[in-house]
């Protein structure tokens, strides 16, 4: 499944509507930072050393099954918030900072609105 298309230049929400097509694809994304465990998925790669995580760590960090770690970066990989790396018997993951970057665009606010 390829990653929703969220990269088009739109304004934010706050000066026009998003197209049906645009919506469900950022929808997707948001479902899926919805989770608990998904966010704070994100948030420990995020603020890892050197930007990626090796499984063997994100395992740890939670009190689930590899199996459910798995699922959930699944998920995070099909709506491209996540890229990964085998390295050897190890799969590395990182942040794709485009799909952040559209994100926070799209709900920029300004600070009179």
């Amino acid at each position: 499944m390829e990653p929703p298309e969220l990269s088009g230049c739109s304004p934010p929400l706050t000066r026009e509507p998003l197209s049906a097509e645009r919506s469900a694809a950022v929808a997707r994304v948001f479902k899926a930072l919805g989770d608990p465990v998904r966010l704070r998925i994100v948030s420990i790669v995020a603020s890892h050393a050197g930007g990626e995580v090796c499984v063997c760590d994100l395992t740890g960090a939670f009190e689930l099954s590899q199996p459910t770690i798995s699922h959930h970066l699944k998920v995070l990989k099909e709506v491209g918030l996540l890229v990964s790396e085998r390295r050897a018997s190890w799969v590395y993951y990182r942040l794709v900072p485009e799909t952040l970057a559209d994100l926070s665009a799209l709900i920029d606010v300004p600070a009179s609105a």
